[in-house]
């Protein structure tokens, strides 16, 4: 998709939805351009977790827009959008819910057209369908309507009329879904009566549809906007007017999620933190990234590739994290193109994540521990294997692994090479805006995966809230809390990512159990 900068012809621009805020709800096609683009420019109502996705290059270019606080002027956003283009770069315009429905994408394809810039669209699931849904309302039923009537609530100031029929809208006995209308609510409601809709019509707005925000607000078209002002209710929101919404009350079943609106941050580097983030937001939860770390090649590649070529000669391979499962296997197959390589060594996997990885690359797990510690690898080799006297053993690891292993293995005689496969460093870039919603919003719960995420926080100096609960992944990490006088509310059973989600979701649940109060 990319182009040559050099090159005369101007690079393809896309009009892409970003869909309404769920990450599930984002289409393939749509994950792929942001992928490969060179130039992103996006909105405010884009989902920031859509920006990790973008390729280490890419240019983000925020031009978000707000009720009476635009960044910048839709002008503005069609010369860049022609601009960016035509110097021969794959530009992804970057636009909440669908770019066509009230998204003035058809403006933007226009400005492109005439620009002689070659445009896709992109389509993506709206709001006005998505937000309902999530809130149990479904806009069609045979039983209440058989008509859907999408309108916009926000119209382009300059227009000298109001294009808006409230006289046929307050007539038809269909569902209406009015978007980007929250701020004129009272306006809007008072039309929709003054031309003789029942007062007693159902209305039910959404505030930050499909997300873990979600709030819904029901009422009817007589109190609905004194009900706003009471709630201090405020876009972004859809409203659903029509009988539809009294089904609400049967099928709601996105707030009914254990985790509903629970805000969790997760703190896992930027590549990792999806599969915690993702298995979070599953069971409701508000999650927002806050990546402290994040993961590099050894400063030592060469000294690496140079066990990892050997690898054949080994009786034991040893991996204690999925992210040295992937160094190895990236430098292996390209040393190597035929899997046999690797020959008779047997492989040991700390815990599931990294058993998991190991076969994916189609390779077997020979031995894993009970507890996922390196105490409990040591006692899984005692137990499955016996003596390990002049055993030859490779231990891929991070830089900064505990010596718990290899201090344990030299004491039982085995002759034990370690592979550094990568280090840490701390993350220096907010791409998600995670940390300055934590500094804003706070949080519910704070997840830590490992030392390192822990220590890399605490470097950030955040300040934690009063009620912010600290959850761990394990022993290991617990400690690396409390000797930075943090004590530890929520400490995963099973010493995984699916064991860290279970003790957050049980101790919400009234499950699970603090032991005392966080050190501030």
């Amino acid at each position: 998709m990319s182009k040559d900068p050099e090159s005369s012809q101007p690079g393809t621009c896309y009009l892409v939805g970003a869909g309404p805020g769920d990450p599930g709800l984002m289409t393939l096609r749509a994950k792929e351009c942001i992928e490969l683009a060179d130039v992103i420019i996006y909105d405010y109502l884009v989902n920031p977790r859509f920006l990790a996705w973008a390729s280490p290059g890419a240019e983000l270019l925020y031009v978000g827009k707000k009720a009476k606080a635009h960044s910048v002027p839709q002008a503005g956003i069609n010369a860049l959008l022609v601009e960016k283009a035509l110097e021969g770069k794959s530009v992804v315009r970057l636009k909440g819910g669908d770019p066509m429905i009230f998204g003035r994408g058809g403006e933007e394809a226009q400005e492109l057209k005439e620009a002689g810039v070659p445009f896709e669209v992109v389509p993506g699931i709206s709001s006005a369908i998505a937000g309902p849904a999530y809130a149990g309302i479904p806009v069609t039923h045979r039983k209440f309507n058989s008509q859907l009537t999408i309108v916009t609530g926000h119209e382009d100031p300059t227009k000298e009329e109001i294009s808006i029929d409230y006289a046929k809208l307050a007539e038809t006995d269909g569902t209406v879904v009015m978007l980007m209308g929250v701020g004129r609510i009272e306006e809007i409601t008072k039309a929709f009566m003054d031309h003789g809709a029942d007062p007693a019509k159902p209305v039910a707005l959404i505030r930050w549809a499909t997300t873990g925000r979600q709030e819904t607000l029901e009422g009817e078209l007589k109190n609905i906007a004194a009900r706003v002002k009471d709630k201090k209710f405020k876009a972004p929101a859809v409203a659903v007017f029509g009988e539809v919404v009294r089904l609400r009350k049967e099928l709601n079943w996105f707030e009914e999620k254990p985790l509903f609106g629970k805000r969790v941050v997760v703190t896992r580097t930027r590549k990792q933190a999806g599969i915690l983030s993702e298995q979070l937001r599953r069971l409701g939860a508000d999650v927002f990234e806050l990546p402290t770390i994040r993961i590099e090649p050894p400063e030592n590649l060469k000294e690496f590739a140079e066990l990892v070529q050997d690898a054949h000669t080994y009786d034991w391979l040893i991996f204690t994290s999925p992210n040295g499962v992937e160094a190895f296997f990236e430098i292996f197959y390209k040393l190597y193109s035929d899997a046999r390589e690797i020959g008779g060594v047997r492989i040991a996997a700390m815990g599931p994540g990294t058993a998991q990885k190991i076969r994916e690359y189609r390779m077997a797990v020979d031995l894993m521990p009970k507890t996922f510690v390196a105490e409990g690898l040591i006692e899984a080799f005692d137990e499955e294997v016996g003596t390990l006297d002049n055993l030859k053993m490779l231990w891929v690891r991070a830089e900064s692994a505990r010596k718990v292993i290899s201090k344990a293995l030299h004491k039982k005689m085995v002759i034990l090479d370690e592979a550094i496969a990568y280090r840490t460093v701390a993350e220096t870039e907010d791409i998600s805006g995670g940390i300055a919603r934590f500094q804003e919003e706070g949080g519910d719960v704070i997840t830590f995966t490992s030392s390192s995420t822990v220590e890399s926080f605490l470097k950030l100096g955040l300040p934690l809230p009063e009620n912010l609960k600290i959850a761990s992944i394990g022993p290991i990490t617990s400690k690396t809390l409390q000797s930075n006088g943090l004590y530890v509310d929520i400490e995963a059973a099973q010493h995984d990512i699916p064991g860290l989600v279970r003790a957050v979701e049980g101790f919400f649940e009234g499950e699970g159990a603090a032991d005392g109060r966080v050190n501030r």
